[in-house]
Parts: structure tokens; sequence; C-alpha cells
């Protein structure tokens, strides 16, 4: 009789990867740690669950930084466009925003989720929460903690999705780094992604302007330029224009204790034009001048005053380069457990090409917890998706050869 296949974590990784083996006829058993599945999926979808991304798979691949060759794997057999197609056979309907950005029709994740559960509780897959997995006994069964007591689980072919380490209190908080690295498996260490940074803002900037929104705005940093909006935090910045940014800003970070961030407050101006309309100040205030002839006003008057010197303010052409290129000195990013994503996770040089442990044969990983990123703007869930069916269709694949053997 065939064996059962085992899935560890139930956000999009696993649940991709238990569909996958059901569809080969496997009987899946899927352990999740928290009282459900899905529920850092559910959250990203608070706001409007941003699925994937409508560009061409060419630049849509090169989102994925360092990793994109590996990514690029994942993607071709199940890229954006099979993924709307998945979505589309659930019963859930897309549409792609003005941004690009690929949509369900609702923009909540509940009803995708709800569906998806349906069918694969209908393929025959058992779901098993509040089971946290502790790793391997020293006879090689799993170890999960339940509200009843620790419980030991015969291991076969088995399938980690246990996410990375940001919104720990939603499932995924890297707790298995441990667990893997006492069995030698290299683990890259898990590092902030689309993160906020810190900013050692005076107090009167921060009590005036934290929580008040950047909107369109560029960033500029290490040849990479991005158009968009951010927000002033009590600790410094974040935002979807930061977050884009996070990985060479992160790396900067490490090797020099901070980065500068050029923002362009008026990205559809050039400076001869800002330096203008700043030389017809006459008699009125800076302040009055810059909301009369430039529109600019609140945060963006302010951040001028709390990062220009008054020399630089008083001189129209070195303050109109610096509302062309402001800088903004970055001194550390935000903790690990407030960003969208983490990066880091298991290397690639510990897996084959089906995501197998080549030390651990029949244990394979998926999603976040492999060591790749991605920006936001649906990059993120898509591998995690495509990464799960690579998984799951590799651990079948292996089943299938190891049922073959015992017959």
């Amino acid at each position: 009789m065939t064996e059962r296949a085992i899935v560890i974590g139930g956000g999009p990784a696993g649940l991709m990867a238990a569909e996958k083996l059901a569809e080969g006829g496997i009987a899946v058993d899927l352990y999740e740690a928290m009282p459900s599945v899905g529920r850092k999926f559910l959250m990203a979808g608070k706001g409007g669950l941003n699925i994937t991304h409508s560009e061409p798979l060419a630049p849509f691949t090169a989102r994925y930084g360092a990793q994109s060759g590996k990514v690029a794997a994942w993607l071709a057999a199940f890229g954006p466009d099979r993924l709307r197609a998945w979505i589309h056979d659930l019963g859930i309907a897309t549409f792609v925003g003005s941004s690009g950005r690929v949509f369900p029709h609702e923009m909540k994740a509940a009803p995708l989720l709800r569906a998806w559960l349906h069918r694969l509780r209908a393929a025959g897959v058992q779901v098993h929460v509040r089971h946290r997995w502790l790793g391997w006994t020293t006879d090689g069964s799993l170890r999960f903690a339940t509200p009843s007591g620790e419980k030991l689980v015969p291991a076969g072919v088995t399938v980690l999705a246990l996410g990375g380490g940001s919104w720990p209190q939603l499932g995924s908080d890297g707790a298995w780094q441990d667990v893997l690295a006492a069995r030698q498996i290299e683990v890259a260490p898990l590092v902030p992604a689309n993160c906020g940074f810190e900013i050692g803002w005076s107090e009167h900037f921060r009590t005036r302007f934290a929580g008040e929104p950047l909107k369109n705005i560029a960033a500029a940093f290490g040849g990479a330029r991005r158009q968009g909006e951010a927000i002033i935090t009590e600790h410094g910045i974040e935002g979807g224009l930061i977050y884009a940014l996070s990985g060479p800003l992160r790396e900067a970070i490490a090797a020099q204790s901070e980065a500068v961030l050029l923002l362009d407050l008026l990205p559809n101006h050039d400076v001869a034009q800002i330096a203008d309309a700043l030389a017809q100040r006459g008699s009125r205030s800076l302040s009055s001048h810059l909301k009369s002839q430039l529109k600019l006003t609140g945060a963006k008057a302010a951040l001028l005053r709390e990062c220009l010197s008054a020399e630089i303010l008083a001189d129209p052409a070195r303050l109109a380069k610096g509302i062309k290129a402001l800088p903004l000195r970055l001194i550390a990013m935000r903790p690990l457990a407030e960003a969208i994503s983490s990066a880091g996770g298991v290397t690639f040089d510990s897996l084959d090409e089906g995501l197998m442990l080549k030390k651990l044969p029949d244990v394979f990983c998926a999603g976040e917890m492999l060591d790749w990123e991605a920006p936001t703007g649906g990059y993120l869930l898509t591998a995690c998706f495509a990464s799960g069916r690579v998984a799951g269709k590799a651990a079948l694949a292996r089943i299938r050869v190891r049922d073959a053997s015992s017959t």
C-alpha cells in the first residue's frame, strides 16, 4: 500500500505541496502549529490580497535578485499566468489593477482559502492543527507538541513549509532553524526583508509627523530608483517604496552601519524647474513659498528642515538639489518580527533541484524557509505557491520510486 505523505506547515507553499501529492493519489497528513491554516496568508489579504503581478515573465523573474535563476525554474512550471488560471479553477475571479498587480475580485484571501481547503479535504488531505513540529526522534519519527502532549508520527516522505521569521505571532517564528542546523543542514541567518528602517529623527519631527504619508515620491539607492509612497514612523520610515529597496539597504547597513537613501520629493519636476521656482521667493517665508510654488507641505516640507542645513535652505540652487535628492541616513533595520517577510533560510546548496535536502533524503523544503527574497507586489506569494508545487511534485516522484522498489 502506498505510504502517507507528511506536509508540515499550512501556508501557501505547504498547501500547494499537499495538493500536488493528493493529485497523485497520495494520502496526505498536513500538520499546522496554529489553530487554523493560512493565517499569514489571510493577514496578507487584509488590505486587499495582491496574489501576483501581470508583468511579463522576464522582468517578473528578475525581481528575485540573486536567486532569480533558482526561482525561474519554479516559475517556468507555475508562473503568474498559471497561478491565475489555478485561482480561476477554484471559482475565484481575478482582475489586474492599475499598477499591474493582480487581485481576487473580492479583494480578500478568505474566499480563496475556503475554496482551496474544501478541494484539499475532498482529495483526502487530513489537516491537523495545533501540532507544532519539534524535530525528529533518534529513530526518525516526527515529534509534535500538541495540547494533549507530545505526539510521535512515523516519518516517510516529508515536505517542510515552515515559513520564515516575520510575523511570528501568525506561526512563522523560525524555530526550525536550530532543528535543521543540528542535522548539519546549512541555513543562512534569517534577516528582515520588505522592512522599515530607523532614522534618528529629532523629537519635534518624530512627535509631529510620525504616521504621516509621503505620496508621489521617488527613492534611490545603489543605482536603483523606485517611485511610490512611504510612511514616516516613530522610528524612521517604511512603506512599499522603502520595501522595494530593502535588500541593498540592509546589506549596506550590515557592512557600513548605515545607508544613505536619497528621496526625490518632486519626481515630476527637474532641478532647473525647482530652482527657478525657488528663486522667485522674494520676501515670503520659505514654508509659504514651498507651499504656493511647489505644493510642498506637511511632512515633505518638514523633511527639508530636518535633513538640510540652514545654509542649504537659504540657497535656491542647493535647495533644489536637496528636494530632488534629500539624504536620509538609515542607521538600522526594524526587527525581523515586524518585517513583511524574511531573507535567509535553507541554502540552495543544501537542496537538489526538487528541493529535497541532500543530507536528509525524503525531506523536502518549500516556501519562505528557503534562502530567497522578493519585493511585495505579488512576487512573494507567487514564488511560495510555485516552490510548494515543485516540492510536492518531487515528493510524489520520490514516493512512486519507493513504491516501485518495494514491489
